[in-house]
C-alpha cells in the first residue's frame, strides 16, 4: 500500500506533461490567428479582383 501512495504522490508532483499541453494550446492559438489573417487577406484580394473586373468591363 505504501508503494502505491508513493507512486500516486510522485504522479501528482510531476508537471512534465503540463509543458506539452501548454505548447499544444500555443500552437492552436497560432493556427487560429493564421486562419483569421488568411480570411482577411482573402477578402481583401477578392474585393480587389472584383474592382478590377468591374473597371475592365
Amino acid at each position: 500500500m505504501m508503494a502505491s501512495n508513493m507512486i500516486f504522490s510522485r504522479f501528482l508532483r510531476d508537471d512534465a506533461g503540463a509543458t506539452a499541453v501548454e505548447y499544444g494550446l500555443l500552437v492552436g492559438l497560432i493556427a487560429v490567428a493564421i486562419m483569421g489573417g488568411l480570411v482577411a487577406v482573402a477578402t481583401s484580394i477578392n474585393t480587389t479582383f472584383s474592382t478590377v473586373e468591374t473597371e475592365m468591363s
